[in-house]
């Protein structure tokens, strides 16, 4: 359902044709039309509804099992063949269609005869020329080249990534300098980029970046889920350029030489002592870019997104996207799922399952099949559980053999040490459900282990208060739970080479 949204999204978001979706989602037009004619028989609109889950989404699109489109049912000739004819002089597609129709009078119709045989024929010529409609597409990609930055107390040496966009009928060029390529740099620079054209293209041509792609294929490229989630916050399409295809990204490719002479090599005398100086010196070098007329067309790259651009691309949103992390998690017996060592209540209804988290600087939202089922602010320091009352468990719970009266039964079958490590586990928390995790993690820490050293090491946890699986761990660990002495067991002083007498300070 992923991907079907994804191709909802760059046809009615991005307005990219059934080709192009077909050449990132790794499936064939005809696919993507069955699904978007779909779309359009269960009266799906854009943008899709809040509450538009899978599982409802799935069932409008599926209600019906419908019809396979684009499917070939005529006689073919051979393309090939064809290929070879056309190259000819005097001969076009109308007199190869009909000596096709001449052959099979139940044949193709013309429209569909050339567009099978512009397949074929494209699958034959790995080059084309690319035309760039305005307000289509953006370039984007790292510099090779990276920028020096000193610190100004140490005089250390940290080098700086340097970002370029460039838009592809205009070819106005964005530029700045990131600390890394990492994904939360890469999601920024792009938020920056946005607000730097005041509008948005239909597609992005990342390279295969892996900030930006997690899995580089020409059939089934992988977005990134943070980047995909940006990009459906601004409406915008991600369009992978192929590995090792430079001509797909040839506008970026002219846009990272043009930035490396115009900027950094025009910079590289000075010395920057901040990111923040480093990007206010690249702004002016911009600016200069961009405002530069162009031999050829006499033109600047400004006016011309000015002039034929702007107005092709989309609006910016109201706000900013705000960069969240997203992960798989497994919601534990306790109702919670952890994010960065801190743990999140979800309804207790969900035990067991598994859930997508997105964390942002502010926030922890919790999702279940596309429903957003949670959300929190996020916990920095303080207790290490947030709890919401609505999450708790009601007296018929879903998993009642998990209860404070079993686990201690359990601990009882060990010892009474053990059992009242477990009694002091479940009453350091608020709640005790919020204990069930730690308590299951002593007692497999114990499993295997002699009955007696087991409670010895519950005593001394009990003792000195360690109760945290960490602490148990760390007694079992380095041998904590076996009293030591400094003497022997006649108290006469012990002797060994390491051991420095009171002549040593004389």
């Amino acid at each position: 359902m992923r991907r079907i949204r994804h191709l909802l999204t760059m046809h009615f978001g991005a307005g990219a044709s059934a080709r192009l979706i077909a050449r990132e989602l790794g499936i064939s037009p005809s696919t993507v039309r069955e699904y978007l004619g779909r779309a359009i028989a269960a009266g799906i609109t854009w943008p899709l509804d809040v509450d538009a889950t899978d599982e409802i989404l799935m069932a409008r699109l599926f209600v019906n099992g419908g019809v396979r489109l684009g499917a070939r049912y005529h006689a073919e000739p051979d393309w090939a063949v064809l290929v070879r004819e056309f190259k000819r002089p005097g001969v076009n597609l109308v007199i190869l269609w009909e000596e096709y129709r001449a052959t099979h009078p139940e044949g193709y119709a013309y429209s569909r005869f050339c567009e099978l045989f512009r397949d074929f024929e494209r699958r034959l010529s790995p080059t084309m020329r690319q035309q760039h409609v305005a307000g289509h597409k953006a370039f984007v990609d790292y510099s090779g080249k990276r920028v020096p930055i000193a610190d100004p107390v140490t005089g250390e040496v940290r080098m700086a990534e340097i970002f370029v966009a460039v838009l592809g009928a205009s070819s106005l060029t964005y530029a700045e300098a990131t600390w890394s390529q990492a994904l939360p740099d890469w999601v920024g620079a792009h938020v920056r980029m946005f607000r730097y054209f005041g509008a948005v293209p239909r597609l992005l041509v990342p390279d295969n970046l892996k900030s930006g792609v997690n899995k580089a294929s020409f059939y089934d490229p992988e977005i990134n889920r943070s980047y995909a989630a940006m990009a459906a916050h601004y409406g915008v399409g991600v369009l992978p350029a192929r590995p090792r295809r430079p001509r797909d990204k040839a506008a970026v490719e002219a846009g990272v030489r043009f930035a490396q002479s115009y900027i950094v090599g025009r910079l590289r005398n000075v010395t920057f002592f901040s990111l923040g100086e480093c990007n206010a010196a690249i702004a002016v070098a911009l600016e200069r870019m961009n405002n530069r007329e162009m031999r050829r067309l006499g033109v600047s790259r400004r006016q011309l997104f000015e002039t034929i651009e702007r107005h092709a691309m989309q609006p910016l949103p109201q706000d900013d996207y705000e960069y969240a992390d997203w992960h798989l998690a497994r919601v534990g017996i306790d109702y919670h799922v952890e994010v960065q060592s801190f743990f999140y209540s979800v309804p207790h209804a969900l035990i067991r399952e598994q859930v997508d988290t997105r964390a942002t600087a502010r926030t922890i939202e919790v999702f279940h099949r596309g429903k957003r089922v949670a959300a929190h602010v996020r916990r920095y320091g303080g207790p290490r559980h947030g709890t919401q009352p609505e999450h708790m468990p009601s007296a018929h719970r879903r998993y009642a053999e998990w209860t404070p009266e079993r686990l201690q039964r359990q601990a009882r079958g060990i010892g009474p040490n053990t059992e009242a490590l477990i009694i002091a586990v479940l009453a350091r928390r608020p709640h005790p459900e919020q204990g069930f995790r730690t308590c299951l993690g002593v007692l497999r820490l114990f499993r295997g282990l002699d009955a007696v050293r087991v409670e010895a090491a519950s005593l001394r946890a009990v003792e000195i208060g360690a109760l945290a699986y960490a602490s148990v761990a760390s007694i079992l660990k380095h041998r904590l739970d076996r009293p030591t002495s400094p003497q022997a067991t006649d108290e006469t002083p012990l002797l060994h080479d390491n051991i420095r007498g009171s002549s040593y300070y004389h």
